[in-house]
């Protein structure tokens, strides 16, 4: 005996369809109007199929020349699929920002300098706020429950840069409308307090700050707003290594050199002891994949994010067309899963700039946007 769909409870079909991958749970809701009215209900679009959706890696590609070949794409890992995302506008406030002050992070877009102004990525429309009190191309930012946090890069003065001076933390309150001023980094990352040598992560209502090179960590508590002391986290033989916040912990992610050979490896860091040990390392010929040729600095432009169980590794140069592979670490167990990441859909225009990072996606941001999406 066989039951037709259309003679389930409503419930049933509910609880079917939450275990689709956003990409499809799209074109279902074009389908019929039960299936419209259940997948575009505010609790389930925005609640119940959060419970089965990893995050989005979304690659921003900017081009100094024309804007008209900047690109954005979006990759679902549930479906394993590729979207290209529609043209990014610009207004008149912000279409002759410098690509320095582009910034992408947690579901939005950034411009820092001059102005400064906001947009979420699946729902373009652009936000200004008052300016920065110190506006700054290449920081970093993170996006919290109360608003956004901007660390070091370098200040922006009528398209000249101050590579010396060490910027106050600036923390946004929209419910204020204004930015308060707090503690520079701690002078350990004088160097280097750019985004180019610096990674950052949220976790536990903590924003922390790491050298990619200088390996130095150090933490702004965002209640307290004052820094940690600095703590210097160098595993044996790393090169260079991302910092990136997993469900339940900190990781770090990088490149070592060995006697016989290359890897990527990944560790977990103790919030508590700052002290860290070996989870993972990618296979061999996964990493190789990612480049041409035996060039000693080949692995230069290999960047890392990563956001909920999943860590993209990916590699900037167009040459190849920055190809990606993804880690999903498991839960429970802490076993790490590493795969090949489809091509980008082409084709791919040539990039000046690639801005790249991991977002929890919401079914309700994306819905009705299934032509936008190539979803048929």
């Amino acid at each position: 005996m066989t039951t037709h769909i259309s003679h389930l409870s409503s419930d049933l079909i509910e609880l079917i369809l939450s275990f689709l991958p956003i990409s499809t749970l799209i074109k279902s809701s074009i389908v019929c109007k039960l299936w419209h009215s259940i997948i575009s209900s505010f609790t389930f679009s925005t609640t119940t199929t959060n419970h089965h959706h990893k995050p989005w890696f979304f690659l921003h590609g900017i081009h100094n020349i024309s804007s008209k070949n900047n690109q954005s794409f979006a990759f679902d890992p549930t479906s394993n699929s590729w979207f290209q995302l529609p043209p990014f506008l610009t207004t008149t406030s912000n279409q002759n920002q410098p690509n320095t002050s582009f910034i992408g992070t947690n579901g939005f877009f950034f411009i820092t300098a001059p102005m400064f102004c906001y947009t979420t990525i699946m729902h373009p429309f652009w936000h200004a706020t008052p300016s920065l009190h110190f506006p700054r191309i290449n920081p970093l930012l993170g996006v919290f429950n109360d608003g956004f946090v901007v660390v070091g890069g370098v200040k922006f003065i009528g398209n000249l840069v101050d590579i010396e001076e060490r910027l106050d933390v600036e923390i946004y309150d929209p419910s204020l409308g204004s930015w308060k001023l707090c503690p520079p980094l701690p002078g350990d990352f004088r160097s280097g307090n750019s985004s180019s040598s610096l990674s950052s992560a949220l976790f536990n209502k903590k924003f922390y700050v790491f050298g990619i090179y200088s390996c130095f960590l150090s933490s702004f508590d965002l209640e307290k707003h004052v820094w940690s002391d600095v703590h210097t986290l160098r595993p044996h033989g790393v090169v260079f290594s991302f910092l990136v916040s997993c469900r339940k912990h900190l990781l770090l992610a990088g490149i070592c050199n060995f006697t016989n050979g290359s890897c990527f490896n990944l560790w977990k860091v103790d919030e508590k002891t700052m002290e860290f040990n070996e989870i993972g390392a990618m296979p061999h010929d996964l990493l190789y994949d990612l480049f041409d040729g035996d060039e000693d600095d080949k692995f230069a432009s290999l960047k890392c994010v990563g956001l909920g169980d999943l860590i993209y590794v990916f590699n900037e140069d167009y040459h190849r067309v920055y190809p990606a592979c993804l880690c999903e670490i498991d839960d429970e167990s802490g076993k790490c899963s590493w795969r090949k990441v489809p091509q980008l859909p082409l084709p791919v225009n040539k990039f000046h700039k690639v801005i790249t990072f991991c977002s929890t996606i919401s079914l309700h941001s994306v819905l009705g946007q299934h032509q936008y999406l190539g979803l048929q």
